[in-house]
């Protein structure tokens, strides 16, 4: 639900020209589970209802795809969600799969990179990985809804979450919730 309301605003935003989404094989699992959406073929479609020109596609595995490398330009990444497992690999290094070299390539290009971890409780593993991530670079941003907008629905409440990533990101949302103080 987060990552479908992370493209759609994404693919809505004109400042954004083009999205490389990376889903993982756990990821098309999850979407299966909790969206009903299942397969990788028309996942863009599925996840926003239409088509997208901005939005190209990889899997997991194309560790040669251009967002690989350092010299292709990028605004930076979002990881939304990312499990335990993909902050491990990034926290550690690994680049074993394009999730974990794109972040590798925005570490060591000082790029910003934001990590929304979805799992929880957190283990002493966990919270050493959160730490060397946030050493290297990356924005530890767990997935935690906040409830002071008073969100109608799930979608209402995750729209606000990607709101806030998308301000500390850089692109902050038109009609997004913002705090005024009484």
């Amino acid at each position: 639900m987060f990552g479908r309301a992370l493209l759609r605003a994404l693919d809505g935003d004109e400042r954004v020209e083009k999205i490389h989404l990376v889903p993982s094989e756990n990821s098309l699992r999850v979407l299966a589970e909790e969206l009903g959406i299942s397969g990788r073929n028309g996942l863009v479609e599925k996840l926003l209802g239409h088509a997208s020109q901005k939005i190209v596609q990889h899997t997991e595995n194309d560790v040669g795809a251009a967002i690989a490398s350092g010299s292709y330009p990028s605004s930076g990444m979002i990881v939304l969600p990312c499990s335990m497992g993909t902050l491990a690999g990034i926290a550690n290094g690994m680049a074993g799969n394009l999730i974990e070299r794109a972040a590798d390539v925005c570490l060591k290009e000082r790029r910003p990179l934001i990590l929304c971890l979805r799992e929880t409780p957190f283990n002493k593993i966990h919270i050493r990985n959160m730490g060397l991530a946030a050493d290297a670079g990356a924005t530890i941003f767990p997935v935690m809804p906040a409830c002071y907008a008073k969100p109608v629905d799930s979608e209402e409440m995750a729209k606000h979450f990607v709101d806030r990533v998308l301000a500390h990101f850089g692109l902050p949302q038109a009609g997004a919730f913002v705090w005024k103080a009484e």
